[in-house]
């Protein structure tokens, strides 16, 4: 697609993509408009299927976020910075241009999905349905919404803040950068009203799809984000206190094909291999010998563990094995390579977005931004994520103060949540991406981290649609 026409290309679809998310079982829908559509209830069903699917597209979880927010991270590189012209090297070396093709991708995909989530919130209130469905069905568009504004608003700033839907294209030309608190507020707002509509749990047949939890840890995460480390507290706290998800006992269990949407996980992006297309690229992509996916399609490398990544666990911490491994003498991330793939960017490998261990660690985080207390709560929630894979116990004598227990923290969440898109974010969150970035070896050659650097370029596309309108970061 032209980059001129990305813009007016998202905000006038109006009808569904033929994807379907591939745990809730559902047909897709096909050459359908939003005129002799979103008439019944099974319509709705379809369109929010779509809202989902919009959250597997290579834009989003399906690829480019992992260039954003962790290849752009200490812990991962590309294994080649030349490969497709450099466009995924770029974001490893920090020389990303508003040229960039993943940039203008990831808009696009977040602008889609947005669309999507705006069509049923908006025709829903005239389809005959139960008040409950409806609701449900209202809240899991608003998570999804809110989610995609959270993602885009730690990726470029301020963004325009779109919450109805679009079927005049030339409408939105008027419509420019949305303040950071503007978008903020919506996406409280969102997820606010989504965890009051939302079930507790989801029975096998709708595997996948979002719960009250899910909208309340996201609203968690993005409290602690804005340092409203009172409000984290609260919501997250209520997650603990329900005792509905728990750590899984091995760390590795968490991340296999055959253990999907286990107790410890609260959101994942589903996928399954073999199935039209509704498989993940992950066994690909992050494969950095061709040995491990058997010659089925290219072993393309992009989510490598760096070097200082690996050279810096602690020798005894279970986690190394189940994130690390070594083919013919090449490093590669193991969490998402379980099993091969059907063919070439075709794997049963979904994206775990949140999940419980998440829970505590941000808990602990916030807790100690509050008051650094001895010993207290805060302790205990990291404690028992090092206690799963075989860590002693932090105390007051290792870690006796705010800041160390800060940095601590942080080195946690490093190796328990690496390569599931939170390093970047982290760092950012904690005003330390430049200090890390910059003290931290490269494998792939010098970078240059300032503070123009901690957002990233909004694509060119958008600003030669809106001139005036849509100004670029520093």
């Amino acid at each position: 697609m032209k980059q001129q026409s990305v813009f007016i290309a998202i905000i006038v679809l109006v009808s569904i993509s033929s994807g379907c998310h591939k745990q809730l079982d559902l047909s897709p829908v096909s050459q359908v408009t939003s005129g002799n559509f979103y008439k019944t209830e099974s319509d709705i069903e379809q369109a929010v299927i779509a809202c989902y699917d919009a959250l597997q597209a290579k834009g989003q979880y399906g690829q480019n976020f992992l260039y954003l927010m962790e290849v752009s991270s200490d812990n991962a590189k590309t294994s080649s910075i030349t490969n497709s012209g450099g466009i995924y090297g770029d974001f490893d070396l920090f020389r990303v241009t508003a040229n960039n093709a993943v940039l203008d991708q990831t808009w696009a995909a977040c602008y889609l999905g947005i669309q999507r989530c705006n069509i049923v919130l908006n025709r829903i209130g005239a389809i005959g349905m139960a008040d409950s469905t409806k609701n449900y069905r209202i809240g899991e568009a608003k998570f999804i919404r809110a989610l995609t504004y959270f993602n885009m608003v730690r990726i470029w700033g301020a963004v325009p803040l779109v919450t109805k839907e679009t079927t005049n294209p030339f409408n939105e030309f008027n419509h420019g950068r949305d303040d950071v608190s503007v978008v903020y507020s919506q996406i409280i707002k969102d997820l606010t009203e989504a965890a009051a509509a939302l079930p507790n749990e989801q029975l096998n047949s709708n595997a996948g799809r979002v719960t009250k939890g899910a909208a309340h840890v996201l609203l968690g995460k993005v409290y602690l984000t804005q340092k409203n480390y009172a409000a984290a507290v609260t919501v997250l706290q209520s997650i603990v206190n329900t005792a509905f998800y728990q750590l899984l006992p091995v760390y590795a269990d968490v991340f296999k094909t055959t253990n999907k949407n286990n107790k410890e996980s609260i959101f994942e992006v589903q996928f399954k291999k073999a199935s039209n297309g509704e498989g993940s690229a992950f066994a690909n992509l992050f494969a950095s010998d061709p040995s491990l996916v058997s010659g089925i399609g290219q072993a393309l490398g992009d989510n490598v563990p760096t070097k200082a990544f690996i050279d810096s666990f602690q020798l005894n911490d279970g986690r190394r094995a189940a994130t690390v491994g070594t083919v013919n003498g090449k490093n590669y991330c193991r969490k998402f390579i379980d099993p091969q793939p059907a063919q070439n960017l075709d794997g049963a490998n979904n994206f775990m977005v949140l999940r419980y261990a998440d829970v505590l660690l941000m808990l602990a985080e916030a807790m100690n931004e509050i008051s650094y207390t001895a010993n207290n709560s805060a302790f205990t929630y990291i404690n028992q994520i090092r206690a799963r894979v075989g860590l002693a116990a932090l105390t007051v004598t290792t870690t006796p103060n705010q800041n160390a227990f800060r940095l601590a923290v942080e080195r946690e969440r490093k190796y328990e949540l690496s390569f599931e898109n939170h390093r970047w974010f982290d760092l950012v969150r904690a005003d330390r991406a430049i200090t890390v970035m910059t003290t931290t070896p490269s494998d792939n050659g010098p970078i240059i981290v300032n503070q123009n650097k901690l957002l990233f370029q909004i694509p060119q596309s958008q600003i030669d649609v809106k001139p005036g309108l849509i100004l670029q970061n520093p």
